[in-house]
């Protein structure tokens, strides 16, 4: 059994955990949540690297973990670098924007990226979509809209603002400043983990013909292949489950148990 850490700021993680329980059945998961300091999305780069280097340190001296899924968008942006460079053996799987898959899915290579303003203004971001534009067979464009706040309201579950929030930013993204004569755009990243969470209200303003790309499942299969771990079958042991929060634990164990049917305690960290 490998113990496999699992980290963001807070609850939005949990995306990514639940396609990891798919795909890892039988191993060991300690889901740490910064929920004390979530959201990273408006934090500047230097203190988001300050608390993942932090909760990574805890994680490996308390729980002895075998590999590391940064499961925070904006962390893996801004630290993820510095952390594989920190932790040479252990494998470190990030979260990034699937701008690549939604580049292979959209019909007219026209993609709108939602995601946090730290993540959207990464230097890790930027050369990921000027690398796709270069290397594509067809022309793709790609329209970056920032969602302030949105991560935070889903932290909170504060479902007025997710509804405000994301009528805001997807009214933005898909008709502020396009001109009658452009084509639409047809794929939606949604490049916070945070954001599944509200995918099917997203999906709905977005309409019928735009298609939402999340990260969770990519993610858990890279992470099962560079831990050598066989395909699940059925039948196999379910995973176990450890739930930690800088933040409020009742919050964090409500959420897993809200959108992962997990009943789990959750724990209260101290970093």
């Amino acid at each position: 059994m490998k113990t496999i850490g699992v980290f963001d700021s807070g609850v939005g993680g949990l995306s990514v955990l639940r396609a990891l329980l798919a795909e890892l059945p039988g191993q060991r998961f300690v889901y740490a949540a910064d929920g004390g300091h979530a959201p990273y999305g408006e934090r500047t780069p230097e203190f988001v690297s300050q608390r993942t280097h932090l909760v990574t340190q805890h994680l490996r001296e308390t729980y002895a973990i075998d590999a590391l899924v940064v499961a925070c968008n904006t962390a893996t942006a801004l630290a993820i670098d510095d952390l594989r460079l920190q932790y040479p053996h252990m494998p470190i799987v990030g979260v990034e924007p699937a701008l690549k898959p939604a580049a292979a899915l959209s019909r007219n290579g026209r993609i709108g990226v939602l995601a946090t303003r730290g993540t959207l203004g990464s230097a890790r971001v930027a050369a990921l979509r000027d690398r796709l534009v270069a290397t594509s067979p067809r022309p793709l464009h790609f329209r970056f809209q920032p969602c302030d706040g949105l991560a935070g309201a889903i932290e909170r579950h504060d479902t007025a603002a997710i509804e405000t929030l994301s009528a805001r930013y997807v009214h933005e993204l898909l008709h502020a400043g396009v001109s009658g004569d452009e084509e639409p755009i047809d794929t939606v990243v949604l490049g916070c983990t945070h954001y599944p969470f509200a995918a099917d209200l997203l999906g709905e303003l977005s309409g019928p013909g735009v298609m939402l790309v999340e990260t969770g499942v990519p993610v858990a299969r890279r992470t099962r292949e560079v831990l050598g771990l066989p395909a699940p079958e059925e039948g196999m042991t379910p995973a176990s489950t450890t739930l930690l929060s800088t933040g409020d634990p009742l919050a964090l164990a409500d959420a897993a148990h809200r959108w992962l049917g997990l009943r789990v305690d959750a724990h209260a960290l101290a970093v």
